[in-house]
């Protein structure tokens, strides 16, 4: 671990006066929560929106509103790559977890599989949008509107992408951004639940009624857990937080016990600035994406034109021993390149055992070979070129180790480096 200038992997800043408006918030009280309510609906163009204290609680409680309207049905479809807090949230709701394996070209479900996936028994199918990657909505719904099956945007990473007229999280029956930590706009902690089906609303709403604000002595702690982040989420301090062990910091952990809780106030206070601070970050987001496209010499990650804000750089390269030496090359440069979700659903320790004779070959591709790079305001020039290089490097290394040769699958056209980077 490098002791001294080191990239977050994702990095969402939060300045003095998002402060303050935090502890505005916090005296406030609910009045808040409802201006930040009706910001959302004007800006997404929705008619209904809850809060809640995280993406997961947002997705936990659309499950169980869902369960209440189709009591009869109980899978729930995911991707088989995709963030362990969304089978996290299906288990907490006590319903069944059916991966789908997705096309490793463009991380999303493939459509044959998904089609055959599909029963009586299914309730609704969760496409996520991963980085900001649009999910391919319109072949989605067409084919669970025959079905009598919902469809739940996870659109934890993609909050303000849009996906032709529409922004991605309301295309769907319903849809949820988060608020966490590396998003795309942060009070700390949080999730937006969006609807516009009155029936869906009203059985969120039941939901809803029976969950708490956090305490005021949570939200003084939440407080002052978001200073502490604004501060140390700074390249020259993140450093001392990406060396303490308990922090764990960017781990990927399954945890269906999580607190369901209402967004409180005070962060609701931290979002009074979310408008212009969304749109900051994806600016950023976008420009940095274009330069890193031009420097490496490969198409945008599913995307030629490369214009999408992604919450971070995808790049798939040749092999699992060519991805470990990237990333440890980068942890020793505090360059902020990392790998993602370790595995894909089924081999999630805790409830492997339900998917015991299956096998998810485009999810597994994509956990052995999936990198990321940082895009936020703090990636500068030099970053980017040393990025570059030891991306290169790990290229020429792979081609010199005859015991990797065909470690893997062929390279991936659009997602692939294939070494014709800047050296």
């Amino acid at each position: 671990m490098r002791v001294r200038r080191t990239l977050p992997p994702a990095a969402v800043p939060l300045d003095f006066q998002d402060l303050w408006n935090g502890f505005k918030g916090f005296l406030a009280g609910e009045s808040y929560d409802e201006k930040l309510k009706e910001e959302i609906r004007r800006y997404f163009n929705v008619k209904h929106v809850f809060l809640t204290s995280s993406g997961k609680a947002s997705l936990y409680l659309m499950l169980m509103a869902l369960k209440f309207l189709r009591p009869q049905k109980r899978e729930v479809i995911i991707p088989a790559y995709t963030c362990f807090s969304v089978p996290s949230a299906i288990v907490r709701a006590g319903l069944t977890v059916v991966p789908c394996d997705i096309d490793a070209s463009s991380l999303d479900f493939d459509r044959n599989i998904l089609k055959n996936r599909t029963t009586n028994k299914t309730l609704c199918v969760v496409p996520n949008h991963l980085f900001g990657v649009p999910s391919r909505m319109d072949d989605i719904i067409e084919m669970c509107r025959g079905r009598d099956v919902f469809v739940l945007e996870d659109a934890a990473q993609a909050m303000g992408s849009g996906n032709g007229e529409k922004f991605l999280g309301t295309i769907g029956d319903a849809g949820f951004f988060s608020l966490g930590r590396g998003k795309a706009v942060t009070c700390g902690s949080g999730g937006i639940i969006m609807t516009n089906s009155d029936t869906i609303s009203a059985a969120i709403q039941n939901e809803y009624d029976r969950i708490p604000y956090p305490r005021k002595t949570e939200s003084l702690k939440e407080l002052a857990k978001a200073a502490l982040m604004s501060l140390f989420i700074r390249p020259y301090l993140y450093w001392i937080p990406a060396a303490i062990p308990f922090l764990k910091l960017g781990r990927t952990v399954f945890d269906p016990d999580f607190p369901v809780q209402r967004l409180s106030s005070m962060q609701a206070g931290l979002c009074a600035t979310w408008r212009r601070r969304l749109e900051k970050a994806m600016s950023i987001r976008k420009r940095q994406a274009a330069q890193l496209c031009s420097q490496l010499k490969i198409a945008g990650p599913l995307n030629s034109s490369c214009v999408l804000p992604y919450l971070r750089f995808p790049v798939i390269v040749e092999s699992r021993v060519q991805k470990r030496r990237i990333c440890e090359a980068a942890a020793k440069k505090g360059l902020g390149i990392t790998q993602m979700y370790p595995s894909p659903i089924n081999e999630i320790p805790q409830i492997a055992h339900c998917f015991r004779g299956h096998s998810f070959p485009g999810a597994r591709l994509v956990a052995d070979r999936l990198i990321t790079m940082p895009l936020h305001q703090f990636v500068n020039d030099r970053d980017r070129a040393e990025m570059v290089r030891l991306i290169a490097w790990a290229l020429r290394a792979r081609r010199r180790d005859s015991m990797v040769s065909g470690d893997l699958a062929m390279p991936i056209p659009h997602l692939v480096a294939k070494g014709r980077g800047q050296s």
